[in-house]
């Protein structure tokens, strides 16, 4: 519930910000402003999360977003929801998000037995882009009807929800201090470097998250300017990729085992897929072509998620998540600043065209790097956690 409220919030900021100032890099820079501090201090979360009971860490984290989207409600309720305030609170958030992303995503691996991380990992990531499909869609609809405030209390009160779930929960391992490991942002990197099925996932998202998942920048753009579209339409395009999302993400869970190939495949059919975006004349096939790309840009993410779970050992699978978060999430400050930029200077459809390229260059090195198909045929901490000792393999 409480993606989803993060996601009516995040469509409702972006459409206050173009009527506040009608400007593409503000939008970008705003948005940039919630995913500096992860690109400053990222890293370090890893070791945060390390060290921590990951429920109780949650329940820290989740109020106090909580409480930040209270105050941007309040404050948009009296009038004072300027630029610089959304700006502060964006980053605000940005330093929470440090700890809570990789702690969410590590937190999954508590709840289910090592054979069903697969499965737990795609349905994780259904219920993250199902709340892209509600959110969008009830944003748009509060735009329209009763302005953005309303979005922004809705969010705040998502939280209660997921405070009450995290109370309730007892995970099958005990992520608490003492039994993970407390190494550094070196040993994580370190870690991660030497294995292959965890370095080619990072290095793929890193360039497409710096130039093609920007959408929260160029689809208002596009929406506006493009197809000369209101808030209504921006709502609908990102509902469209939104709900492909949920296909691309189910699509996953049918995958006994995440491959390079797949990785591949998936980022090369999301730069098409963006590219054909680009290109679209109208609404109708706007919308089309996002449910494409919606479909294949969630299955590379997921895909690449999984991965990096499935190849972490747990006492370093907060590390490895944290890095995941900064390639994700902490390229948002400059890619964002970049697709405003290339927005207001030559368009939203050469900011789309921009993200397709970086999609088929990292598809390009899933396919000229040779990784191990099968955790079996490598040396990972994974298949020597999962196989009988008389199978291990040295």
């Amino acid at each position: 519930m409480s993606a989803s409220g993060s996601f009516v919030q995040q469509t409702a900021a972006g459409w206050l910000v173009l009527q506040l100032t009608g400007s593409a890099t503000a939008l970008g820079l705003v948005i940039a402003a919630g995913g500096l501090p992860s690109l400053l201090f990222g890293p370090w979360g890893g070791s945060l999360v390390d060290r921590f009971d990951l429920r109780r860490l949650l329940m820290v984290t989740q109020a106090v977003l909580g409480l930040l989207a209270a105050a941007l409600w309040l404050l948009a309720a009296n009038g004072q929801a300027t630029v610089p305030v959304i700006v502060a609170i964006s980053a605000l958030g940005g330093v929470v998000s440090i700890a809570d992303s990789p702690a969410r995503q590590a937190f999954v691996s508590d709840l289910v037995p090592p054979g069903d991380l697969t499965s737990a990992a795609s349905l994780n990531g259904v219920v993250f882009n199902s709340a892209r499909v509600v959110g969008p869609a009830v944003a748009g609809v509060l735009i329209v009807g009763v302005g953005t405030t309303p979005c922004f209390g809705i969010n705040a009160l998502s939280y209660l929800a997921v405070l009450v779930a995290l109370a309730a929960i007892r995970p099958l391992r005990s992520g608490s201090a003492g039994v993970r490991r407390a190494g550094g942002v070196r040993d994580g990197i370190a870690y991660a470097r030497s294995r292959q099925q965890l370095w080619l996932p990072l290095v793929m998202m890193g360039l497409v998250g710096l130039f093609a998942f920007n959408f929260a920048v160029v689809l208002p753009v596009f929406a506006s300017q493009s197809l000369h579209g209101s808030g209504g339409t921006y709502g609908l395009l990102s509902t469209m990729l939104s709900a492909g999302s949920v296909g691309g993400s189910l699509g996953v869970g049918l995958i006994p085992h995440p491959r390079r190939r797949y990785l591949a495949a998936t980022a090369l059919a999301f730069g098409v897929a963006l590219a054909a975006t680009a290109a679209a004349p109208g609404v109708l096939i706007a919308s089309v072509t996002l449910v494409i790309t919606g479909i294949a840009a969630f299955a590379f993410t997921t895909l690449a998620s999984t991965t990096l779970q499935l190849h972490s050992a747990p006492d370093f699978r907060g590390h490895v998540m944290a890095l995941w978060v900064f390639v994700y999430t902490g390229t948002t400050p400059i890619g964002s600043a970049l697709t405003g930029w290339i927005s207001g200077s030559a368009g939203p459809r050469a900011a789309l065209v921009v993200g397709a390229v970086a999609c088929l260059v990292a598809a390009g090195i899933a396919l000229r790097v040779r990784t191990p198909p099968h955790p079996d045929a490598a040396l990972t901490d994974l298949a020597v956690a999962v196989r009988p000792p008389d199978r291990e393999r040295v």
